[in-house]
């Protein structure tokens, strides 16, 4: 992967750039991200095996919300390769929800009642350390011509399929004109009444919200509905709320979820923070999930009761429509789990 030249580019100077160059044009060496950065090299708590498991990408956008010079800023941690992802902590798997045995389909996971998931791409805009799908087998799941007719006869026969749930990798890293395919297909069977998207590409690079993307949202019959996906206040900026605009004007419904990260977002000021910025820049607060145990991620846990203790103080000092609902997903389970708080 290339890494971008970051020569000349200062943190209110951005240039003038395709979402498709910034999604190809990512930072994927600790040395250039540092001297952006305005670090030394070994300032970064780097681990080249870590990153030789899962590779670092950042993409320049979201690379110029971090603080300069702070080895320790919150959004340079969510990317960061770690040693302590060689680590070696019970219970943290590559599979931590069993999502292989939902895999019914190349592409296809049902694992809940009324709706299906789609692997639309097993590209991500950026690689976050606590993914819980960092060791999923992308490659096996690749949707081609086929496949894709195989999914949409998957759909057409069971009637109970209400929502169809464009996730990945991430879906928003395929090009408009497969996303207008897709929908358009789908909008054509009858039972289907909603589209939802998982995407971090509105966040790490605001400009693939296109006037093009959100035609093609506002046309479809299906409702829609984009999740977002940030874990810290400093993720948003007037990019990111100028695309979240768009998408509200598309009659999209535009919500937020986050995974609660020890030493990122674990207190109740950066989780207020959090919250009200998301609302602020247009996206209603969802889920703050607590950490799936993947194998590489175990130094962000935090436990149970340290999270609904969060909530609850949370839950005093923000109205009840800032509040996210504290959940976790358990293998097996037909629906999220709810922390009692």
């Amino acid at each position: 992967m290339k890494a971008i030249n970051t020569a000349n580019i200062t943190h209110d100077q951005q240039p003038e750039s395709s979402w498709q160059h910034l999604l190809s044009h990512c930072f994927s060496d600790p040395v250039s991200l540092a001297k952006f950065l305005q670090l030394e090299a070994d300032q970064l708590n780097f681990s080249a095996a870590a990153s030789s498991q899962f590779s670092l990408k950042v993409p320049l956008p979201y690379a110029m919300r971090m603080q300069k010079g702070d080895s320790r800023d919150p959004l340079l941690l969510q990317v960061l390769p770690d040693p302590r992802e060689l680590e070696y902590f019970p219970g943290f798997v590559t599979d931590p929800l069993q999502e292989a045995d939902a895999n019914h389909l190349t592409g296809l996971i049902h694992k809940y009642q009324n709706r299906v998931l789609l692997m639309l791409s097993g590209a991500c805009a950026i690689n976050c350390r606590y993914c819980f799908r960092r060791h999923f087998p992308y490659d096996d799941n690749k949707i081609g011509s086929q496949q894709w007719q195989n999914i949409l006869q998957y759909i057409e026969n069971d009637n109970s399929i209400e929502e169809v749930i464009f996730s990945g990798g991430d879906p928003l890293a395929t090009s408009d004109q497969r996303l207008d395919k897709f929908i358009t297909q789908l909008g054509k069977i009858k039972h289907l009444q909603r589209l939802r998207i998982h995407s971090r590409l509105p966040v790490v690079i605001p400009q693939r919200i296109t006037d093009h993307l959100c035609q093609i949202l506002q046309t479809t019959r299906l409702q829609t509905v984009l999740v977002i996906h940030a874990n810290h206040a400093n993720e948003f900026d007037h990019q990111v709320s100028a695309a979240l605009a768009k998408l509200q004007a598309a009659k999209v419904t535009v919500l937020n979820q986050a995974v609660l990260l020890k030493g990122i977002n674990d207190s109740v000021e950066s989780q207020k923070r959090l919250h009200t910025a998301s609302f602020a820049a247009g996206a209603l607060p969802y889920y703050l999930f607590v950490l799936d145990p993947v194998q590489g991620a175990a130094h962000f846990d935090i436990s149970d009761s340290q999270a609904q203790q969060l909530i609850r103080e949370l839950q005093r000092q923000l109205p009840g429509y800032l509040l996210p609902r504290l959940a976790r997903e358990i293998p097996g389970m037909p629906h999220k789990t709810l922390l009692a708080i």
